[in-house]
């Protein structure tokens, strides 16, 4: 059953990118961009993209909270409406800002309707190549009003595509996984950005990418467009993405089974000791 009008969000993104974005891609002013934490940056574009945005949502839905991920910045006390409300929107105003401050293209504005912690509704919109990216949870997923399907991946692993961003990778982690890469065909960082590459592996111009850190507005989105379109979006030991889980390591994208199984297998060969790390990670990290 259909929550929300579908084509309303999708007018508000377009339209909060169209005021607001837009007007100051390769316009910013030394003053218009700052670093919110190390290595982060935020800008003008995103604080009032994410303004108008939420308040259009509030409209659509009175009542049910809009998570963005400036007004968390500000107050990290709002994600725990993730767990507490019944329904929440997720706001990724401008995911890419530090390719948008840089000028280039591989930016994109995103939104999620979460129910129970499940992603149920999915927009990535992308200005660089006007591509909107839609899905409904068990309606399917489409493409500028086109109903997207993931192709299988390779069977050959010597000629798989992939990213990891290595910048996030724990030492442990890059020693294990970075000889690894050499068994693949190429492994990139990607794009920065997960409104490209989700919509990466569904078009397969990847075959897989592995995120590390987790910030539920960054995957609640790309998860449900990827899943609908038959692909495969789970942590190491298989269980599928939460928008509510608060603490997780670890996000492994394929176009099938066989190849999440494949690329897992490769970079998590101990799985025990990698799943004992990773509940040590959620309890003290």
């Amino acid at each position: 059953m259909t929550l929300v009008d579908i084509e309303r969000v999708s007018d508000l993104i377009r339209l909060a990118t169209t005021e607001v974005i837009v007007p100051r891609f390769r316009q910013l002013g030394s003053d218009e961009v700052e670093e919110k934490s190390p290595g982060e940056v935020v800008t003008i574009a995103d604080r009032e993209a994410e303004a108008i945005i939420s308040r259009g949502l509030q409209e659509l839905l009175p009542g049910v909270p809009v998570i963005g991920e400036e007004a968390v910045a500000a107050n990290p006390a709002l994600l725990d409406a993730l767990m507490t409300e019944p329904m929440v929107w997720l706001v990724d105003p401008l995911d890419g800002t530090s390719n948008f401050a840089r000028g280039e293209d591989h930016w994109a504005t995103m939104v999620a309707l979460v129910r129970g912690g499940e992603t149920v509704a999915a927009w990535i919109w992308r200005q660089a190549d006007e591509g909107l990216w839609v899905a409904e949870q068990g309606s399917g997923a489409w493409r500028n009003g086109t109903r997207v399907r993931v192709s299988p991946g390779p069977d050959d692993m010597a000629t798989l595509r992939g990213a990891v961003l290595a910048r996030f990778l724990t030492l442990e982690e890059r020693t294990r996984m970075v000889p690894a890469f050499d068994l693949f065909g190429d492994v990139t960082d990607g794009f920065s950005c997960s409104g490209f590459e989700y919509p990466a592996i569904v078009t397969g111009e990847e075959d897989f990418a592995l995120f590390q850190r987790l910030l539920p507005w960054d995957h609640a989105p790309g998860c449900l467009v990827l899943t609908e379109a038959g692909g495969v979006a789970a942590h190491p030991d298989g269980t599928p993405f939460r928008a509510d889980h608060a603490v997780r390591r670890g996000l492994l994208l394929a176009r099938d089974e066989h190849t999440w199984q494949t690329v897992r297998d490769l970079l998590y060969p101990d799985l025990a000791s990698v799943l004992t790390a990773e509940r040590d990670f959620r309890h003290h990290g």
